[in-house]
């Protein structure tokens, strides 16, 4: 059996819309504050709120969530209003990441997709997580169940 020594990793931030069951994902280099509030950037280029509504973020209780929610929501950053604008942020009890629904669309995409798999390149790795997440970017209704 192979196996490999190093460490290597591909990151992922993710977004669900209850409603409709769609799945936005980005994938930034690491998860530090700045990477944090690009991709809810990204995903409201992608999804804008409706008018008059705002989206709710759950967040765990990572240290980059934490630096984000201050600045955004506790010190109100003007350079963050686009996103105060169209966003609530949930804050997670500490040690419950199962409360929150995108921990369930890695949960699935880890057991039907890269348990116990060998990928031979961090490319093949991402090529089969893409993939499987590009199933989740029209609306269906597995995502939507997770969210309920």
């Amino acid at each position: 059996m192979k196996s490999f020594p190093g460490k290597s990793n591909i990151s992922y931030s993710g977004f669900v819309i209850p409603e409709t069951g769609v799945l936005f994902t980005d994938s930034p280099e690491k998860f530090d504050y700045l990477t944090s509030i690009a991709s809810v950037r990204a995903f409201l280029k992608d999804s804008p709120a409706p008018e008059d509504k705002k989206y709710a973020i759950v967040m765990d209780n990572a240290p980059w969530h934490k630096k984000m929610y201050r600045l955004i929501v506790t010190e109100k950053c003007d350079e963050y209003s686009d996103i105060r604008d169209k966003v609530e942020f949930i804050l997670l009890p500490p040690y419950s990441p199962d409360l929150n629904p995108i921990e369930q669309v890695w949960r699935i995409t880890r057991r039907e997709n890269t348990h116990n798999v060998f990928f031979d390149s961090i490319e093949s790795l991402k090529s089969t997580v893409d993939n499987a997440f590009s199933q989740w970017h029209t609306p269906n209704d597995q995502l939507r169940s997770l969210c309920s």
